[in-house]
């Protein structure tokens, strides 16, 4: 099982992918909040797009600006489907703090996430029960950019929150 590890800091824009010390990925978003966000992953750029409320998540080839992938964020529901290639692979959220998560092919697990921090940086890893392709490269950034935006939103939450107490 091949394994990787990724770090972003708390309130920055840039998320980092590493296999072992040597950098394979990022996603740099255009701000803290923003929505949109260019990508790399083995030599590959993709931009990955959110609509309002994350709601709804795409991502394309940065060279062709083909669409590869669109799936639909239900924070009410722990699963989402995508279609990438003709198959259909699952994104399947495991806690409500999304400490793990991971997306499944056929039923099994093909790409599990877990962080294991959350104080000055978020941070985790990323183990992988597939060899890396195409596919796989989309779904390790769609699963972290589905986390950022997640976690942006509770952040917003508790913002709200401590404003409507004080």
């Amino acid at each position: 099982m091949e394994k990787l590890s990724w770090t972003k800091e708390i309130f920055g824009s840039k998320l980092e992918i590493s296999q072992g010390n040597e950098k394979i990925g990022s996603i740099n978003w255009e701000s803290m909040v923003s929505s949109k966000a260019q990508a790399i992953i083995s030599g590959r750029l993709f931009t990955l797009n959110r609509e309002f409320f994350l709601s709804k998540l795409e991502i394309y080839d940065s060279n062709s600006q083909a669409l590869l992938g669109t799936i639909m964020i239900n924070f009410f529901n722990t699963r989402s489907d995508i279609l990438i290639n003709g198959k259909r692979f699952e994104l399947e959220i495991k806690n409500f703090w999304q400490s793990k998560w991971s997306w499944k092919f056929d039923g099994s697990d093909i790409i599990t996430y877990t962080s294991h921090e959350f104080i000055t940086k978020d941070k985790g890893t990323i183990e992988l029960a597939t060899p890396m392709n195409e596919e796989v490269e989309i779904l390790i950034l769609l699963g972290l950019f589905v986390r950022n935006q997640f976690i942006l939103l509770i952040l917003l939450i508790i913002l709200l929150a401590a404003l409507i107490i004080i």
